[in-house]
């Protein structure tokens, strides 16, 4: 997991690291209370090329919350591509 303990804002990047895939994450706003976790797969798992992880369908609250989610969906990614289909964390 990232061991960053500055959290990025909204509008900066920053690479999150697990089981060897590296994804580059940021967190967008479109209001004083919308922030969109975007991320994106850059590599790690053999024969999987670059990819956008599917958006969310809401925003959150804070950018703290969307920083967390991003994480989180990157977890999921790899468990999904890794036998792990229970996306445990």
């Amino acid at each position: 997991m990232s061991t960053a303990v500055d959290r990025p804002v909204a509008g900066e990047d920053w690479v999150f690291g697990y089981r060897g895939c590296e994804f580059l994450c940021s967190v967008t706003t479109t209001g004083p209370n919308a922030f969109w976790p975007h991320v994106l797969y850059r590599g790690g798992l053999q024969g999987t090329e670059q990819v956008a992880l599917p958006p969310d369908s809401d925003a959150y609250g804070s950018p703290q919350e969307a920083h967390r989610h991003a994480e989180q969906q990157a977890i999921r990614w790899v468990h999904d591509r890794s036998g792990d289909g229970q996306g445990r964390f």
